[in-house]
């Protein structure tokens, strides 16, 4: 289990550093978003679909506000079209990600891990605990990220992956887009409510893993 959250952490890293310049150079905030969602929409609302599917994209590259996006996407197209949007964004942003590192995964990981031992270590662990990860991976910023790049680079078949993407990203799409078509600048209380239910369930899911996860290593 060491050699796969070693991979994970140094994936992780890599993404939040994005992250972070991101937010130093003042490109992706939060009010940023906003006013090129709302200039798209002055366009059109393809481009404005369009905008919501390029930022998700992005988020494999540059770390993005994911859930603001959808909320907006929700609010500026409605529902479905704003999960729609959200949801392609996001697919593309993963299948990248998974078909980047099936391709040259092997040489990242024989990089971060020069046992030959680690690396099988590695490729069960994630075989192991990686759909767990992947179904829960929207409760934080950049896990999604890196669950596509490991389920890439350990080579699980893609049909499982899209499985457990779809089965993950499409409530959380959903759920976020709805509650921004029902919400205003007057009354965002729908958006608040279903940011902070849609985390609290994730987490009490990721803490429920780890506690069954030490069980199964204990014994």
């Amino acid at each position: 289990m060491k050699p796969l959250i070693k991979v994970m952490l140094s994936l992780a890293t890599a993404f939040a550093l994005t992250f972070i310049m991101g937010r130093v150079l003042g490109i992706l905030t939060v009010e940023n978003v906003k006013h090129w969602l709302e200039l798209a929409g002055r366009v059109d609302p393809l481009w404005l679909a369009g905008t919501v599917v390029l930022l998700l994209f992005l988020d494999l590259f540059v770390a993005v506000p994911t859930l603001t996006i959808t909320i907006l996407g929700g609010f500026f197209l409605g529902f479905p079209a704003g999960a729609a949007a959200a949801f392609m964004g996001m697919s593309l942003a993963a299948f990248s990600g998974y078909g980047i590192s099936r391709i040259w995964g092997d040489r990242v990981t024989s990089f971060l891990l020069r046992n030959e031992n680690d690396r099988l270590d590695m490729a069960q662990a994630f075989s192991r605990n990686g759909p767990a990860m992947i179904l829960l991976s929207r409760a934080a910023p950049i896990v999604p990220e890196v669950t596509a790049c490991m389920a890439g680079a350990t080579r699980m078949p893609f049909p499982r992956y899209l499985g457990y993407f779809s089965l993950s990203t499409l409530p959380y799409v959903a759920i976020a887009s709805y509650a921004g078509s029902i919400s205003s600048p007057e009354s965002p209380q729908p958006a608040i409510y279903a940011a902070l239910a849609l985390y609290a369930v994730l987490w009490v899911g990721w803490y429920l893993f780890r506690r069954s996860s030490r069980k199964i290593v204990e014994s």
